[in-house]
């Protein structure tokens, strides 16, 4: 085995279930979490105070380790079927949603010191570092699963959230045309009257924005009964979806080869 093939193994999770691999992946899953938790640490300003020289160099060690490793994965995606080709295969490889991942994961290191950019603007990259946590979705397998469920119930969900946008608008403009003369600040626009139409919907109902009309109340009576039903659509798809997973997960007899992670059935 070529010893691109074997960095492929170690870094594929998927393919992989080798102790090296697990040794691997657990590394990098805490190292995301603790990266997460740095960010989170370094807006307390008595602690960034403290820890500033700590913070500063556990950020340049883990963008080296996620550098490594994505030069690494844009090296040996090739030994996929799925990336075939030199060029074509990690150009494919590149605009994948885990590649871009990867990718985000360190371009706010590398940008400010490559670009002349303002303090703000340094600043919000520095909040994109919150990001790597979606680096996890590689290597967590419930992650996988709801990836999976999501691109099997696309139409549906597609449709779902197409009934709720038409029914956020006639929300919206029935409430304007009902309220504009009483309230002419408040439901001054159908925009304006989105803000009603979305926290009433989905039944947050914050009680600012309220209609007051006898029609204004009935119709918001109706638009919340029907919010409570049409936002639990998404939610029962999304159930099905992963029950569906789930019981396609248990009825398969397939397990992987230590060494190549090749699939290989029971009965061999």
């Amino acid at each position: 085995m070529s010893l691109k093939q074997r960095i492929f193994l170690l870094l594929e999770s998927s393919t992989a279930e080798t102790r090296a691999a697990k040794v691997v992946r657990s590394f990098i899953m805490i190292l995301i979490v603790a990266n997460v938790v740095m960010v989170a640490l370094e807006t307390v300003k008595d602690i960034q105070v403290h820890l500033r020289t700590f913070f500063r160099w556990f950020e340049i060690v883990s963008v080296g380790v996620f550098t490594i490793e994505y030069l690494l994965r844009i090296w040996v995606c090739t030994a996929s079927e799925a990336y075939k080709g030199a060029l074509k295969g990690r150009i494919k490889y590149f605009f994948s949603p885990f590649a871009v991942v990867d990718l985000v994961a360190i371009l706010p290191f590398y940008i400010p010191t490559l670009v002349a950019i303002d303090l703000r603007f340094i600043r919000a990259l520095r909040l994109l570092r919150l990001l790597r946590i979606f680096k996890l979705g590689r290597y967590s397998r419930a992650a996988r699963i709801l990836w999976n469920v999501l691109k099997e119930k696309k139409e549906e969900l597609g449709v779902t959230f197409s009934v709720v946008f038409i029914l956020l608008v006639v929300a919206s403009g029935v409430v304007y045309f009902a309220e504009r003369e009483t309230q002419p600040q408040v439901f001054s626009s159908i925009p304006a009257a989105m803000w009603w139409a979305v926290v009433t919907l989905t039944t947050v109902g914050y009680g600012d924005v309220y209609p007051v009309t006898t029609l204004g109340r009935i119709f918001a009576s109706v638009i919340a009964l029907l919010g409570v039903g049409f936002f639990a659509l998404p939610a029962g798809i999304l159930a099905s979806g992963l029950l569906e997973q789930s019981r396609r997960q248990r009825g398969r007899e397939i397990t992987r080869c230590p060494h190549c992670g090749k699939e290989i059935s029971q009965g061999e």
